[in-house]
């Protein structure tokens, strides 16, 4: 944490001068994506065979009765066990859960002074399920989909600090692997993009990370709404579609109005080697991803990532508040099944007038919108893209709970 704020310049950068160099790393990030083709394809699809042959073996070994196991002895027995990562370029998995809840947020500002607003990030690689016997290689920002939700005001300094890898982290995959392995998986530098910066590349110019590196720049914030950021290292497409994304909000100096509950929801589209559903290990499809044909959409990083024990909460006459973004490559379709939006700010534009009794809002990709409404009928309420295989075939399907007692006058069955 810095205790003193630097001048209020609009763009800088900690600890190095500005030069040209930064206009030619930014062509060189936008020569690098366009030029990245399909070549690791068939790397992806081996590493993908053989995690599922290891699999296949192990559930073979489950399945004998003690008189075969006890038959399999010396060279045979070591199939047992997952092969290491540096015989499958692949890890098990690393985290129970990748997706962020919903309520993961910070609170509303309650302060009418600029300050200093200091950001750690760091990026990390993690195997997870992307659905029961599904896993996938997400790459996420603070180990979850989406990243953190960054909460500034306008007129704030806001300072971003970011580390290739997690800081302090050992025996881990990410830190297992060398500069070459990296290299060649695609992610030898991670960056960040902001939509909410007035400068360069949103800042990914600055912020180009290598392996155990940590860079940091600061920015001041003076546009008020609901912005996307994202990782803008070559491929950049690929670094996306991987889960590299999440949002900033930055408040209007007055604040925002004040609502009971406030939720943070993204989609993001998944391309993998195999179709939807399709068991073991699915990395990436560059293919898939440059056709624009994804297995999945998502919100939240995974298949009912927002159900059950993790959907949305609330009571009767509570006014809710939805943050909704899109982080990867595709438009979404937002619809909540049985709810009208009693106000709706387009394109991230907190502080125009918002659309008022709106049914279902388009949102572009890079791009969010903030939704008001209020419960008033209590019961299961599903958050879908209307583009409804997307719900029902591809994943894009949460819950909000509404809780509380009746109103039959609102909502109720007839007999005749």
């Amino acid at each position: 944490m810095i205790s003193n704020p630097p001048p209020p310049t609009t763009f800088y950068i900690r600890n190095h001068a500005m030069n040209k160099t930064h206009s030619l790393l930014l062509l060189s990030i936008a020569l690098s994506s366009t030029l990245i083709a399909c070549s690791d394809e068939a790397k992806y699809k081996a590493m993908t065979e053989k995690y599922n042959a290891v699999q296949t073996e192990k559930t073979k070994h489950k399945a004998m009765s003690p008189e075969e196991m006890a038959a399999h002895s010396g060279e045979e027995m070591h199939h047992d066990m997952p092969m290491s990562t540096e015989t499958t370029g692949i890890h098990k998995i690393d985290t129970d859960e990748i997706s962020r809840n919903a309520d993961d947020l910070p609170p509303p500002l309650n302060r009418t002074q600029a300050q200093l607003v200091s950001v750690d990030l760091y990026t990390e690689e993690l195997v997870a399920e992307m659905m029961p016997e599904v896993t996938y290689q997400y790459w996420t920002y603070n180990g979850k989909v989406p990243g953190p939700f960054i909460r500034a005001r306008a007129g704030d300094q806001v300072e971003i600090h970011l580390n290739h890898g997690k800081p302090g982290a050992t025996h881990q995959g990410h830190n297992e692997h060398t500069s070459a392995e990296h290299a060649a998986a695609g992610h030898s530098a991670h960056s960040i993009d902001l939509h909410s910066v007035a400068g360069s590349g949103g800042g990914a110019p600055l912020m180009q990370v290598g392996q155990g590196e940590e860079k940091s720049f600061s920015f001041k914030a003076m546009h008020p709404g609901i912005y996307v950021y994202h990782c803008a290292s070559p491929h950049v497409p690929s670094h996306i579609a991987n889960g590299m994304y999440g949002m900033i909000l930055v408040e209007p100096a007055e604040g925002l109005a004040k609502v009971d509950r406030e939720f943070y929801v993204m989609q993001g589209d998944f391309y993998t080697t195999g179709k939807y559903g399709a068991k073991g290990f699915q990395a990436l499809s560059k293919e898939k991803l440059l056709a624009e044909q994804p297995d999945y959409f998502l919100f939240n990083g995974r298949v009912n990532s927002l159900s059950g024990d993790r959907a949305l909460k609330a009571k009767v006459g509570e006014k809710i508040r939805l943050f909704v973004g899109v982080g990867s490559h595709i438009a979404a379709n937002f619809h909540i099944i049985g709810i009208v939006f009693d106000k709706l700010y387009k394109d991230g534009a907190i502080t125009n007038p918002p659309l008022k009794d709106v049914q279902t809002t388009t949102i572009s990709p890079g791009s969010a919108v903030m939704i008001e409404f209020t419960a008033e009928v209590p019961g299961k309420y599903l958050l879908v893209d209307h583009s409804l295989s997307r719900a029902i075939d591809k994943g894009a399907l949460a819950e909000l709970i509404i809780e509380g007692a009746e109103q039959p006058e609102l909502y109720r069955q007839v007999s005749r």
